[in-house]
């Protein structure tokens, strides 16, 4: 007896020493953390009081059927099935070492296992060490083209004066891209052309990926399977609000065209996300369309092509500045139901300076590297509290 009890003294103090330390490093992180937060959210540096909401751990979680989450993903094995889809980027030449970093991330992380084609499309010609750097780090099909003139440059009607008056004010206003030209020619493109491209005709779903984004989490399910077979029609990571200053016409030109064309308008659409009073006003919400995973279907069908023209003969994208960001997700929270926009929690992702990291058991199980006290979710200048209350969840 008096052995046993010499030989288990020290497993108990042993024992006991782990816990302690194990109390302490507890301790330690969780000070560490609620500093960081107050010292870096934009909650806290916007002066909002707006606390982090408590969300059913898998309310948000994909839905992940066996034919995704089956042992065909395991090994780099492509999936039997595959949808009509491709990896989307708009790049240009001098953007090359951003676009190889975010390709890289992207085939590592989801392409490698899936193998879907890489689209690159770019307002001129791309260079030669463009091609030969992005082709040698996917073993999928990659496709490169040129933007057709009329599709990137403003349009003739466009009053220039008119439009140079506008850029000379926003730029003196210190509005971001508040003077550029090409980037209204860009948002004109996202918003009514790309998916008009000859080399994108082949395929109905895409992934927008833009250079120098970050893909944190390992995507062992596929989203463009999960996109047709639950009849989605757009796909987010992060949503926020619009600088007004870029959009001063943009709501009462929407309010006009759901005026106009009501037939257009879903009877289940998604205005509790864009306004807080019925449609009366725009809360400045949308998603954050430099990750998005879509149906061109969508956009090629009679509505949003008719929405956007409405849109675009108004001149807005270059007497202000309007962004396809907020015009994806108007046209997205109306002219489609709200169950068919979906929020990709599983996916973690980062365009600086903000970062969607998933949490729980989805992190875990994503082996993601990203820090989930810093994602973006739920800080001042994010609108997901607000989609929250779409899906019925009220903080």
């Amino acid at each position: 007896m008096a052995l046993a009890t010499l030989t288990a003294r020290p497993v108990v103090r042993y024992i006991f020493l782990v816990f302690v330390v194990i109390i302490a490093l507890h301790s330690i992180l969780s000070l560490t953390h609620s500093g960081y937060s107050q010292a870096t959210s934009l909650s806290h540096l916007l002066g909002s009081s707006q606390a982090r909401p408590t969300v059913p751990a898998d309310y948000y979680e994909d839905i992940v059927p066996a034919y995704l989450n089956s042992s065909n993903n395991n090994n780099g094995h492509l999936l039997t099935r595959k949808a009509n889809a491709t990896m989307l980027m708009l790049a240009r030449n001098s953007d090359i070492d951003g676009a190889v970093r975010s390709v890289r991330e992207v085939e590592d992380r989801f392409n490698r296992k899936f193998g879907y084609p890489w689209v690159f499309l770019n307002e001129e010609d791309f260079s030669e060490e463009f091609k030969k750097r992005i082709s040698v780090i996917t073993t999928t099909p990659v496709s490169f083209g040129r933007i057709p003139h009329d599709h990137w440059f403003q349009p003739s009607w466009i009053d220039e004066g008119k439009a140079s008056a506008g850029r000379k004010k926003m730029e003196d206003d210190g509005v971001i891209y508040g003077g550029s030209l090409s980037y209204r020619n860009m948002c004109r493109f996202n918003s009514g052309f790309f998916y008009r491209h000859e080399l994108l005709q082949p395929y109905r779903y895409y992934w927008r990926v833009e250079p120098d984004v970050h893909f944190h989490c390992e995507v062992d399910f596929d989203p463009f399977l999960f996109m047709g077979d639950y009849n989605k029609t757009y796909g987010f990571t992060i949503t926020m609000y619009e600088f007004e200053k870029t959009i001063p016409t943009l709501w009462d030109t929407v309010k006009a065209f759901v005026k106009e064309h009501p037939q257009y308008v879903s009877p289940e659409n998604a205005m509790a996300f864009l306004s807080e009073d019925g449609g009366e006003r725009y809360n400045l919400c949308h998603f954050w369309s430099n990750f998005e995973i879509a149906d061109m279907d969508f956009w090629r069908g009679e509505a949003y092509t008719k929405f956007f023209e409405y849109l675009d003969k108004t001149g807005g994208f270059y007497y202000e500045r309007w962004g396809d960001a907020p015009v994806h997700s108007i046209a997205a929270g109306l002219l489609s139901r709200k169950d068919q926009i979906h929020f990709f929690s599983e996916i973690g992702y980062e365009h600086n300076p903000y970062t969607h990291c998933p949490t729980g058991e989805a992190w875990t199980r994503g082996r993601c590297s990203c820090n989930e006290g810093r994602s973006f979710d739920y800080d001042g200048y994010s609108c997901m509290a607000k989609w929250d209350r779409v899906n019925g969840i009220v903080h």
